[in-house]
C-alpha cells in the first residue's frame, strides 16, 4: 500500500515545526520518507543537510533558539533518544540571567556519552533528574535553579553569579529558600 505524499509531508512538517524546522533522518523515516525519498529531497534542495543525519526544511523561518535545537538533535543516541540538555552559561543565557553570553554552547550529557566533542561545544558530564530540566521547542534546558547550581560549582565571576541569583529570585524563577540554599564558593574570580 502506497503512502499519501501529503500525509507524509504533514507528519514531517509537524515534527519539524516542533524543532525549529529541524529533523533527523530517523524522524523523516517515521513520517514515511524512506532512504531513497530522503536522498531525493536533499538533492532537490527541499531539505538542507545540516550534518550527518540532521536536516532542516529549506523555507522554514528561523528562530532565536534554533542552534540549541540543532545541538539537541546532534546529541541523539543510536536509538534516536536526545541525550543532552542545554546547561551552565548557555542555560543562563536562555533564562536571561545576568549577562551570560557564552562563546560556545554548554551541554550536560550522561556520563557514558561517547560522541566526539565538536568545535563550538562544551560538554559537562552528569546525571540530570527529570525535575532539573524543562522541555522547550525541540530541546531540554536545565531549570533556573539547576543552572545556578551548575554555575556555582565552577570557577567564574562571583558578581555575575550573585546578579543571576538575584534576578532569578526577583523574577520568581527560584524561591527565596532556593536562593539561600545556593552555595557560592569564596574562591570565585573577583572582577575589579
Amino acid at each position: 500500500m502506497r503512502n499519501d505524499p501529503s500525509e507524509n509531508y504533514n507528519r514531517l512538517f509537524e515534527i519539524a515545526s516542533s524543532q525549529a524546522g529541524y529533523f533527523t533522518a530517523r524522524q523523516a523515516n517515521s513520517a514515511g520518507y524512506y532512504k531513497r525519498l530522503q536522498h531525493y529531497h536533499r538533492e532537490r534542495g527541499n531539505w538542507l543537510l545540516i550534518e550527518r543525519g540532521i536536516f532542516r526544511l529549506r523555507n522554514f523561518p528561523g528562530s532565536r533558539w534554533e542552534d540549541l535545537v540543532r545541538w539537541s538533535l546532534w546529541s541523539r543516541s543510536q536509538k534516536g533518544e536526545f541525550q543532552a540538555a542545554i546547561s551552565h552559561e548557555s542555560a543562563a543565557m536562555f533564562h536571561e540571567l545576568a549577562d551570560y553570553l557564552p562563546m560556545k554552547v554548554h551541554l550536560t550529557v550522561p556520563p557514558g556519552f561517547r560522541k566526539r566533542i565538536p568545535e563550538g561545544c562544551v560538554l559537562h558530564r552528569g546525571t540530570l533528574q527529570p525535575e532539573e530540566t524543562e522541555s522547550q521547542m525541540g530541546f531540554r534546558v536545565t531549570t533556573p535553579f539547576r543552572t545556578l547550581q551548575d554555575l556555582a560549582r565552577q570557577a567564574g565571576e562571583r558578581e555575575r553569579l550573585l546578579q543571576a541569583m538575584d534576578e532569578a529570585a526577583r523574577r520568581g524563577l527560584i524561591t527565596l529558600v532556593q536562593k539561600e540554599n545556593l552555595k557560592v564558593p569564596t574562591s570565585f574570580i573577583e572582577v575589579p
